[in-house]
């Protein structure tokens, strides 16, 4: 083994090994920017100057709510049954507007009035959802909740009104409308058409009950299947002693009398594997933490057989036929080949790191066999990863450089070099957040002005879901000159102009002669402040900071997918395309010329040495190959019970399960008598869509060699590179088949037509980190 000293720069120059030849961008902000910028860092890292600034953003404004999110209906909890009925009203019109179209004229306009139907749905839906999941006033919980439900119910009579389906099926079968349409209305068309048969609306009555039935049953089972998750076995037990290796202060929490309880999941189960010593203890409790109880079990199985029978319904083979024909893959077919490939392009990588956990246990004089069995995985990459780690730094050491301010400062300076936009605080009027916490930054582009609102609320607080999440509140869309007459002719007391009655009150744009609603977004994270300490600033791990950085990729999504249709707007797109600029954004969170933007100790000001960085990379890539296939796995699983399977006789997940693992894994398959897919919830919340985030790995990595080549030369911050993923990708939200957006951010034409031929491309260009691109 390498000596200490040794192994930290062999680590690093494998993460990266270019980091001493970093560049240093020039500072191309705009005029005035540098004040945002101090601002900026100041209103996140201090909370002395957050008070005097938001103190003094109250004066000026009257002491009446602006409404939550400057939206004029929500200055109140009955505000919330007024926007509701208002946008009724507005939606009620619309249909009845789509229902009387006769001439070819009035045909043109249908793909514009349902994304505007669309939109008023989506203002209330959206925003209530939000509210009612994120407000700390149950009053004001309560009315949103209300509001959702009745917008919801009134969405859920939409899809059954036929007479919408119709209209739209003659719109799409006269040709002179389609010839009138812009590529974002005939993209648009086409997917309020899907969402029509999805809703088995052309299905005979008998059928439409049973189809309405099944998909309250799956609403139903799905939650009960996440909730009621639980192992066969509790708790294990073990003599004290059995114990070595395990942090002594978290033994001594579950020991009395010479014996440790120690429950079967959760972090004392995951501890218990990484750390005791004793074999028979860690097979113990990796059988018991793998095993599911029956219930869960029957639970699970119910869920995929009534997908399946939805699917059978509504004349497809399968619940992931039905799934898959609006995304990127399109069919089962193309997944399993994408799938394969990346399993193919990952074998060589397990099979080495196989060898080294193997090697690793054979140096063990205390290990019962000299086979490498599944219970030691954990353990001994625990063993090896200590050994490689700095003895002479904490697991945080690189937080000290991570304040929340200067990360926020550094996304900013980062964007303004690649797409030509920056974060602006802005002041905050009475109620327009939901918590003191929240700050408003305005996103600003040097061509466009004003192009966002990014609602920031990122601390920790009691109550609050630690869950990450970047949520979309309103979406871009140009409003027509026929909104701005109707609203002028309500006469509306609560707005001043017809502009602002058109938006409910909410940030709109003015660009040459066009309006559009300014896309409105909340950034949800869960950082620790010191409360003791109150001009300490919140400094983050190095996960932490990663996680911030993916929830800006979302969001940079929705602020540069500015488009005239909200049902193509930014993030709204194929599930399997969604995740692509997010994770594409871990990329740069890892790169020296990044974070030579604003990476400093919050301090002493000192930059951040580019090797600390790099050495925690490549410890965490150390054994990335046998995480990927187990994720290669998962997807298999969720396209297996996905699949026609659940509707034969003796179906059995835990077959299916244990099969994949045989025929497919390098590292040890689970014993046969686990169950380990009763602990997989993602197959309620994706249901055979669990594949996407591996498939945007694997783009995202690509776009990264290939665009921005692997951040060598400043790359990374080369605003050319950034225009090219702009224009070619980013801009258009789900307005243009994503296929095309990477193949032509790309330039690969290999992929532009999707396909199965296409995703075996893709898969073979694999997950790992390469010098070059094949």
């Amino acid at each position: 083994m390498l000596g200490q000293t040794q192994a930290r720069r062999s680590l690093a120059a494998a993460a990266s090994p270019y980091y001493k030849t970093r560049s240093i961008p020039i500072d191309n902000a705009a005029p005035g920017a540098q004040h945002d910028d101090r601002t900026l860092r100041q209103i996140f890292d201090s909370q002395n100057f957050w008070k005097d600034f938001s103190r003094s953003s109250k004066y000026g404004y009257s002491s009446r709510s602006s409404g939550l999110f400057q939206n004029r209906y929500l200055t109140d909890s009955k505000g919330f049954e007024l926007f509701a009925n208002t946008s009724l009203r507005k939606a009620k019109r619309i249909v009845q507007k789509v229902l009387r179209a006769s001439s070819v004229k009035e045909y043109e306009s249908i793909a514009r009035d349902l994304d505007r139907l669309s939109d008023l749905l989506c203002r209330v839906i959206d925003l209530t959802d939000f509210v009612r999941a994120t407000h700390p006033d149950p009053n004001i919980q309560h009315a949103a909740t209300k509001a959702y439900s009745m917008m919801f119910e009134y969405m859920n009579v939409l899809n059954t009104t036929k007479g919408l389906n119709r209209q739209l099926d003659v719109a799409l079968e006269t040709p002179e409308v389609v010839a009138s349409w812009t590529e974002e209305e005939v993209v648009v068309a086409n997917i309020l058409k899907k969402d029509f048969a999805k809703s088995a609306i052309d299905l005979p009555r008998a059928q439409r009950e049973r189809f309405v039935t099944l998909s309250q049953e799956i609403s139903e089972i799905g939650p009960d299947f996440l909730d009621d998750m639980a192992p066969k076995k509790q708790v294990l037990t073990f003599q004290s002693s059995q114990l070595n290796g395990m942090d002594p202060m978290l033994a001594r929490q579950y020991t009395q009398w010479g014996k440790a309880t120690i429950p079967t999941v959760g972090f004392p189960a995951a501890a218990t594997v990484r750390h005791v010593q004793d074999e028979e203890v860690r097979r113990q409790m990796f059988v018991a933490s793998r095993t599911s109880s029956s219930k869960t079990l029957e639970q699970l199985e119910t869920l995929l057989r009534k997908r399946a029978e939805l699917a059978k319904l509504s004349n497809f083979d399968s619940y992931s036929q039905l799934t898959l024909q609006d995304k990127m893959a399109k069919s089962p077919e193309s997944v399993d080949q994408f799938l394969l490939a990346l399993s193919k392009d990952n074998k060589p990588t397990v099979k080495m790191e196989m060898a080294e956990l193997l090697r690793a246990k054979m140096n063990n004089p205390k290990s019962a066999t000299p086979i490498l069995q599944p219970w030691d995985k954990e353990f001994y990459t625990m063993q090896i990863l200590t050994s490689l780690r700095s003895k002479s730094r904490n697991p945080d050491f690189l937080s000290a450089y991570f304040s929340l301010g200067t990360v926020m400062q550094g996304l900013s300076r980062l964007f303004t070099r690649l797409y030509g936009i920056r974060f602006v605080p802005h002041e905050t009027a009475l109620g327009e957040t939901w918590s003191p916490d929240v700050r408003r930054l305005d996103v600003i582009s040097e061509s466009d002005g004003h192009v966002a609102v990014l609602y920031c609320d990122l601390f920790s607080r009691p109550g609050k879901s630690p869950n990450p999440a970047h949520f979309t509140l309103r979406c871009s869309r140009e409003i027509t000159n026929e909104e701005l007459e109707e609203a002028a002719s309500s006469s509306d007391p609560l707005f001043a102009t017809p502009e602002e009655a058109a938006n409910d009150g909410m940030a709109i744009s003015k660009t040459s002669g066009t309006i559009k609603q300014l896309p409105t977004i909340a950034l949800i994270c869960d950082f620790h402040t010191d409360t003791f300490h109150s001009n300490q600033p919140s400094l983050l791990s190095f996960s932490e900071f990663t996680t911030l950085f993916h929830e800006m990729g979302h969001a940079i999504h929705s602020i540069l997918g500015r488009t005239s249709l909200q049902n193509v707007s930014g993030t709204r797109c194929a599930t399997d395309f969604a995740e692509l600029p997010s994770v594409l954004m871990e990329h740069f969170a890892a790169d020296p010329s990044v974070l030579s933007l604003f990476a400093r100790h919050y301090e002493t000001d000192q930059p951040l040495p580019y090797e600390m960085v790099a050495e925690k990379l490549a410890l965490d890539k150390k054994f990335e190959g046998s995480d990927t296939e187990n994720q290669i796995l998962l997807s298999m699983l969720d396209q297996a019970y996905h699949s026609d399977l659940p509707l034969t006789p003796f179906f059995q997940t835990s077959q299916i399960y244990h099969e994949l693992q045989r025929t497919h894994r390098v590292m040890p398959a689970d014993p046969p008598e686990t169950s380990w897919q009763g602990f997989f919830g993602h197959l309620f919340g994706y249901g055979s869509l669990y594949y996407s985030y591996l498939f945007d790995r694997v783009l995202a990595k690509r776009i990264w060699q290939v665009v921005f080549s692997a951040g060598h030369g400043g790359a990374s911050v080369d605003r050319d590179n950034g225009e090219k993923m702009k224009e070619r990708l980013l801009k258009w939200g789900g307005g243009r088949d994503p296929w095309k957006c990477v193949a032509d951010v790309l330039d690969d034409g290999r992929v532009e037509n999707g396909g199965e031929e296409a995703m075996g491309v893709v898969g073979s260009w694999g997950v790992k980190e390469k010098n070059e691109a094949k």
